[in-house]
């Protein structure tokens, strides 16, 4: 018999100060010592006002992600739980500090306790979801009776001006259309720095709510479409990729082999597309009805997104107004694995929710086009 799995606590840690745009180069630096002619259309269309570095203004780290990691988990204990009480400790990433150990370990490691399981699912922004899923599915088969889930990003040390080179800015493919930015610079100006945890259980809270987990779903659509975000390599002319690995050292410094890139056309054109399909075959699969959702927390990298999203989920069936979103891009900026955390956080606490109430989750992960979904309910 399957158990009912609940997400019972909720925490987040938000590295330093927020951020303002005018400050973002005194902390990542400039490009060939000039200011970024490509920063005030991409916030523009990203509307983000701050976000979260852990980092000085010297650009130097103040905490590694593992460190970010932990100290969100940490929030979680008190009021009867410690760390020797977790059973299993999950934690997805796009950003670990390291190729080996993996980034779960390193996590264990700062946090302390006991022996206990951990998993490191390896991605970009759904890493957090399949972090949750594995602590979901290890509680609903009784193989454990708790979990710890993390979702968490150090971004900040990948957008450095150290790491890119003076040929990044094409602006003017920028004023011609938004979305068809430059590779690198793109995505200086869109991410940020920071953790979320949850615990979950097999039982909810005695006094307060709880969010019962109804169902997760994840799916890759790399069988069909080519990589779009990536580091550690580059991307061939004829859609291929040659890892790391594979260049000279000298190489790996002279094509910055190691900077955080985006193909931002193949973004445009499937990011929200793919999205609207797999949830529509969730939503035919499970005979779900849409006007019952009452929150939409929606992971988008940016607010360009918004009313493309509005468009084609009317077209597939599966529209939600956007006075059920909820969303903090614009004060936390694009924080990958840990967004959706940070969202159920502050909903979780807001003291809006009500007994009955479901949440629909969903984070596309643009690596090579990975969707995660979830279904929870307030109890």
């Amino acid at each position: 018999m399957n158990n009912d799995v609940y997400i019972t606590r909720l925490a987040k840690f938000l590295p330093n100060r927020p951020v303002s745009n005018d400050e973002i180069e005194q902390f990542l630096g400039m490009v060939d010592g000039k200011p970024s002619k490509a920063k005030r259309v991409v916030l523009r269309n990203n509307q983000i006002a701050t976000r979260y570095y852990a980092l000085d203004e010297q650009g130097r780290s103040t905490h590694s992600n593992a460190q970010i990691t932990a100290e969100a988990i940490r929030k979680l204990f008190g009021n009867g739980l410690t760390v020797d009480d977790i059973d299993l400790l999950a934690c997805g990433t796009t950003s670990p500090d390291q190729l080996l150990p993996s980034h779960a370990s390193m996590v264990h490691g700062e946090i302390g306790g006991k022996p206990l399981e951990i998993i490191s699912p390896a991605g970009s922004c759904a890493t957090g979801m399949h972090a949750m899923k594995y602590a979901y599915l290890s509680i609903m088969s009784g193989d454990k009776n708790n979990a710890v889930c993390a979702g968490s990003e150090k971004f900040s040390t990948f957008l450095l001006a150290k790491n890119f080179e003076k040929e990044t800015e094409k602006l003017f493919l920028l004023e011609e259309e938004p979305i068809l930015a430059f590779e690198k610079d793109f995505l200086r100006w869109m991410l940020s720095d920071g953790a979320g945890a949850a615990l979950l259980q097999n039982k909810p809270n005695s006094d307060g709510l709880s969010l019962r987990i109804d169902w997760i779903e994840t799916v890759s659509f790399a069988n069909q479409l080519e990589t779009c975000m990536y580091a550690g390599g580059e991307k061939l002319e004829n859609g291929g990729f040659k890892g790391w690995r594979e260049f000279e050292a000298i190489e790996l410094l002279e094509r910055s082999a190691f900077a955080l890139r985006q193909d931002v056309k193949l973004l445009g054109e499937y990011i929200v597309q793919m999205s609207d399909l797999f949830l529509a075959d969730i939503v035919k699969r499970r005979n779900i009805n849409m006007e019952e959702i009452d929150y939409l927390l929606p992971h988008i990298s940016s607010e360009y997104f918004r009313f493309r999203i509005d468009a084609d989920s009317r077209e597939k069936g599966v529209f939600i107004p956007q006075e059920k979103w909820y969303t903090n891009l614009t004060r936390l900026g694009n924080v990958g694995a840990a967004s959706i955390y940070f969202m159920l956080e502050e909903i979780f606490h807001s003291g809006n929710l009500k007994t009955g109430q479901k949440l629909l989750l969903a984070v596309p992960e643009s690596a090579r086009f990975s969707y995660a979904f979830a279904q929870v309910t307030v109890v």
